[in-house]
């Protein structure tokens, strides 16, 4: 065991570490808490492989909340990653939709996106699953609902989209699910050899 998390009151450095560690280029490791940090809302942290963790940042709603999947270090170098919640709270309750994130070795955070920046959400909410880079250099991923067509069989009335993020923070919606073909993925998308991208749904 390298690490236990929660080692201090308040859990600063984290907890409840659901998903998987990336090998950054620079041989640390890097990956997310689902809560914890200095405002309950998960972290980024970074391991020096011998149990050396820094706590990278700490989520606070506006820069996003509750990271979803495991980070994807881009060709850039940096870690990207998405959020469930968190972004512009004026949206989805006051808790916000979800964001596009990403973030340097040296703990340099930029928010890509935040969700329902568009009326009625028509770009997503609530994003699920990790991010991948794709041979051109775009990132892509799924929202578990949102979208351009409702459907009053979906969870949430939309039925989630499919989306692509440049690493600039333009993101265009790909597909939104119409029940008819699906609704709320639940994972995010792969790509084949043959270029093309799969996921599953509910």
């Amino acid at each position: 065991m390298l690490y236990s998390f929660c080692v201090q009151a308040g859990c600063p450095d984290g907890s409840t570490a659901y998903y998987g560690l990336v090998l950054g280029t620079d041989g640390n490791f890097y990956g997310t808490t689902n809560q914890g940090g200095t405002n309950n809302l998960g972290t980024i942290l970074q391991d020096h492989s011998r149990g050396a963790l820094t706590t990278l940042l700490s989520f606070d709603g506006p820069n996003g909340s509750y990271p979803q999947g495991a980070l994807v270090q881009g060709a850039d170098g940096n870690s990207y990653g998405t959020t469930t919640n968190g972004g512009n709270l004026s949206e989805c309750g006051g808790g916000g939709c979800g964001t596009v994130f990403k973030i340097s070795s040296a703990g340099e955070f930029t928010t890509l996106y935040s969700f329902c920046s568009l009326a009625n959400c028509a770009d997503g909410e609530f994003p699920i699953g990790a991010l991948i880079q794709a041979t051109d250099g775009n990132f892509y991923g799924t929202t578990t609902a949102g979208g351009t067509s409702s459907n009053s069989n979906c969870s949430s009335v939309t039925c989630g989209t499919v989306f692509q993020i440049t690493p600039a923070g333009k993101l265009t919606t790909l597909h939104s699910f119409n029940y008819t073909d699906g609704t709320s993925p639940y994972d995010g998308v792969m790509q084949a050899t043959n270029g093309v991208f799969y996921g599953r749904r509910v």
